[in-house]
Formats: C-alpha cells, sequence, structure tokens
C-alpha cells in the first residue's frame, strides 16, 4: 500500500520534523533525479515551526558535543533515517554547492512568499520556521489542494521590521549584510544575538510562534558564524 501525506507526517513528527508542504516536481524545477536516474514524482519539505519542533534537537548529542553544525547533522541524520524508512531519498538545504533550491521549492509547496525582509514568511507561521530537508519520491503521492493564501506582507502597511534594525539594515531593496554583521560583532549587537533579530521581532506575523531565547540566540551564532567563515574564504 502506497504512503500517504498523512502518514509522512506522522512519523516526521515522532522523530522532531514538522510537514512542510509538497508538490509534485516538473522538469525545470532542479529536483535531482533518484537512484538510477528515476525522476522524482512526488518532494515533501520538512522543518521546523514555531517552536514546536527545538526541544527534539536540543536534546539530541549532535547539540551538546561540541563539533560545528550541530543542526545541520541532526538534520541530516533524522532524514536520512526517514528516507531510508519510506524508500524516499533525502536532500538537503545546505552541504553545498551547488545549492538546491529550497526556497523555490518552499513557494511551491506551500504558501510562503518574500517577506519584506527578503526571508520567507507564512500566513501562520510568519518568519518563524526553517526547512531542514526533503524527501524525493519516486510515486506520485495523492496531495491536497495547494493553499492559496496571498503574502501577509501585502496588508501590513506599517511594515515596522524594516524601521526596527538598530543599524537599518533592512530596506524593501536589499539587506546590508556588512552593515548587520558589523553591529551583531560589537558590543551595542548583544541584544540581537541573545534575543533575535530585533527587525525579525518586530513583525506581527504569527507571534506567538516567536523563537524562544536559547533557540532564537542558537541561529544568531550561527548565523555570524557562517558570515565570519565566508570572509575568511
Amino acid at each position: 500500500m502506497a504512503i500517504t501525506l498523512d502518514q509522512i507526517a506522522q512519523r516526521a513528527g515522532a522523530v522532531g520534523m514538522a510537514l512542510r508542504g509538497a508538490f509534485h516536481p516538473a522538469t525545470d524545477d532542479g529536483v535531482p533525479p533518484l537512484s538510477g536516474s528515476v525522476p522524482a514524482a512526488t518532494l515533501v519539505l520538512l522543518g521546523f515551526v514555531g517552536r514546536g519542533q527545538w526541544p527534539v534537537f536540543a536534546a539530541s548529542p549532535e547539540a551538546s558535543d561540541g563539533r560545528k553544525n550541530p543542526l545541520d547533522r541532526w538534520s541530516r541524520r533524522v532524514i536520512d533515517c526517514l528516507g531510508a524508512e519510506l524508500g524516499a531519498s533525502a536532500l538537503y538545504p545546505f552541504g553545498g554547492p551547488p545549492w538546491l533550491p529550497f526556497q523555490r521549492w518552499a513557494m511551491k509547496a506551500e504558501p510562503v512568499h518574500r517577506s519584506a525582509l527578503g526571508m520567507l514568511i507564512h500566513p501562520d507561521w510568519g518568519l518563524w520556521h526553517n526547512y531542514r530537508g526533503a524527501l524525493a519520491f519516486a510515486g506520485r503521492l495523492a496531495l491536497p489542494e495547494r493553499d492559496q493564501r496571498p503574502s501577509p506582507c501585502e496588508g501590513c502597511a506599517a511594515k515596522p521590521c524594516l524601521a526596527t534594525c538598530p543599524v537599518g539594515a533592512f530596506t524593501l531593496e536589499r539587506y546590508d549584510v556588512d552593515a548587520c554583521v558589523d553591529h551583531l560583532k560589537g558590543a551595542a549587537g548583544h541584544d540581537c544575538m541573545e534575543r533575535g533579530c530585533r527587525a525579525r521581532e518586530a513583525c506581527p506575523v504569527g507571534t506567538g510562534q516567536r523563537f524562544g531565547p536559547e533557540q532564537a540566540g542558537f541561529h544568531m551564532r550561527a548565523f555570524l558564524a557562517s558570515r565570519t567563515a565566508a570572509s575568511d574564504v
């Protein structure tokens, strides 16, 4: 009997992953072929929404072993096991180059849109979500009708996110990464580093889903480490 999307969601939830939507890939979606050059017929995205999955990762061996990239390593272990169990190939947004087009896939899988800050926003989760991987299936799974809700940013005239960054790193036209990173490296950036990005926190969508201090601080440290490593190359 073919597996269903509900069954995938249940198995993913049991190991600390949220099902983040699914779609039937077209040839131009950039989904790698499966073993034997078989094209993927269904792509199921997995990740975090709000604070729901964080405790599972936080209690994992990867979170406390002191090695680099703990969340990526945990995600790979968990999703690789899911893929083996469910007969699917695991794909990841990290580990490149080359980088897989996860943001483009996400916009086909569920109602996420580019926000005023550039990151993807969801009508329910706001900016408090991420994608940890995907499962590619050879079979064409039955999927629900696509959720066509518009971007929450369209009805947000005030856009407090753009006015809240202490160094004005965000505009509708660009994100000044250097200004952001310089701020985070200094004493004045302590608040952002400990509590999370001020601009992101200002978004009025999904406020009940905001990351807690431990989760927010983890992501800020990971972001700063990635930008520092990139500048050293």
